[in-house]
């Protein structure tokens, strides 16, 4: 099933315990972006503040126990967009966000067959799609076993190192 703007903010709305997404793309072509992108191409600093939709979300879900986080795979260099996201990444980590980064440029990709990713409360899973340039094309809620995409978090999780520890042992090429 195919989720609509609807059923998809509902998501973040009604999950009871845990938030959670793997991203793999190297870029994502969002159209909220587009002009902050490039903005950030051009070397001025993103406009995101600490207190825009999704920072309030984050601090309002931290706030009241549940945990929202995600792991993004990544290889060196880093592409441009890469080093934009991380900009605002920083911000949600501020907000309550466990960002985290799983790099597999000098070592074998423990996902390899995964997609991008959002699970729910450990239970219901939504299937990124993606086109080839990383432009969103569909979310489809996963209607068969969770439990691959629990494993797939929990060696995400073992595999990655938190955002900031991230930046420091890549600063000079990072951003």
């Amino acid at each position: 099933m195919f989720l609509d703007d609807e059923e998809w903010k509902a998501k973040f709305q009604n999950f009871q315990a845990e938030a959670w997404r793997l991203e793999r793309l190297p870029e994502y072509r969002v159209p909220q972006e587009t002009e902050e992108f490039a903005r950030f191409l051009a070397g001025e600093r993103p406009a995101v503040t600490y207190d825009d939709d999704w920072q309030r979300l984050i601090r309002s879900h931290t706030a009241s126990g549940r945990a929202m986080g995600r792991v993004h795979i990544v290889t060196r260099p880093l592409s441009d967009y890469l080093r934009f996201a991380f900009q605002y990444y920083a911000y949600s980590v501020k907000a309550g966000e466990d960002v985290r980064v799983l790099d597999v440029t000098d070592r074998e990709n423990p996902l390899p067959d995964f997609q991008d990713f959002w699970i729910f409360d450990h239970s219901t899973v939504v299937l990124m799609h993606f086109d080839a340039e990383g432009r969103p094309v569909s979310r489809e809620l996963y209607e068969g076993d969770p439990e691959p995409f629990r494993q797939a978090q929990r060696i995400a999780m073992a595999e990655s190192v938190p955002l900031s520890e991230y930046l420091k042992g890549t600063a000079s090429e990072t951003i």
